[in-house]
């Protein structure tokens, strides 16, 4: 088994490699000290084509392999890991499970301005009491007519305080506890969305983690992502 990478992958390393010497590694101590975050070197990663390069060509994306993306993501993070993480949660936690379970018509709404590199996306499950145990979720969400009702508090949730969409779950049966959760496509301009506190982290401090508050969230029932109960298995 040949384990050399080609020569595309080669070359998307090396466009990572330079970017991440020239923009991203003079401004990393900075940005980790400040907590500030870093818009100008992620805007360089979406006109780069890496902000959403997993993303098929087919939503706007580059479509790479796994190979490449890793590559990219090691070659940011070793100069800087907040920005490596942006990238991360971008194309795995947010425009994964869209890829895989999304209709047609979510991933036109959520994953083509992913691939293109126009908004960003963050995934919001852990909860105050709840994260690696993600059966004991206490966000719930009631359907009322053409809507679902989302309430409860979420935290740590990385590139929310920048984030335009969030994969959110919630618990449509709490009795059922995993076999209950369900996953949401959540636009930031949602009524009963709010946007709480950000987390002073010790590392990692660009990448931004903040509290998520749903009350009375109103979600359009065509943002269910996947089927009802399905959410620990979008989630994992």
């Amino acid at each position: 088994m040949d384990f050399e990478p080609t020569e595309e992958q080669k070359m998307i390393r090396q466009v990572a490699r330079e970017f991440a010497e020239t923009k991203v590694k003079p401004i990393a101590a900075e940005i980790d000290r400040t907590a500030r975050w870093p818009a100008e070197t992620v805007q360089g990663l979406a006109d780069l084509g890496l902000l959403g390069m997993m993303v098929p060509a087919e939503y706007g994306g580059a479509g790479a392999d796994y190979v490449s993306y890793v590559g990219v993501v090691e070659e940011l993070s070793r100069v800087c890991a907040s920005t490596g993480v942006i990238l991360s949660v971008n194309n795995s936690l947010f425009a994964y499970p869209v890829r895989t379970f999304g209709t047609h018509e979510q991933k036109e709404r959520y994953l083509r301005p992913i691939g293109e590199g126009k908004k960003l996306g963050s995934y919001a499950l852990s909860e105050p009491a709840a994260g690696s145990d993600a059966g004991s979720l206490k966000t719930t969400a009631r359907l009322e007519g053409d809507h679902y009702l989302l309430n409860g508090t979420k935290h740590f949730i990385t590139n929310g305080p920048a984030s335009d969409f969030v994969v959110v779950y919630a618990n449509e049966d709490p009795s059922k506890r995993h076999r209950g959760i369900s996953a949401f496509l959540v636009e930031k301009a949602f009524k009963g969305f709010t946007v709480g506190a950000e987390e002073d982290k010790l590392g990692i401090r660009a990448s931004g983690s903040c509290e998520m508050v749903f009350q009375g969230c109103e979600v359009p029932k065509e943002n269910l992502l996947g089927t009802p109960g399905e959410g620990f298995k979008v989630a994992l």
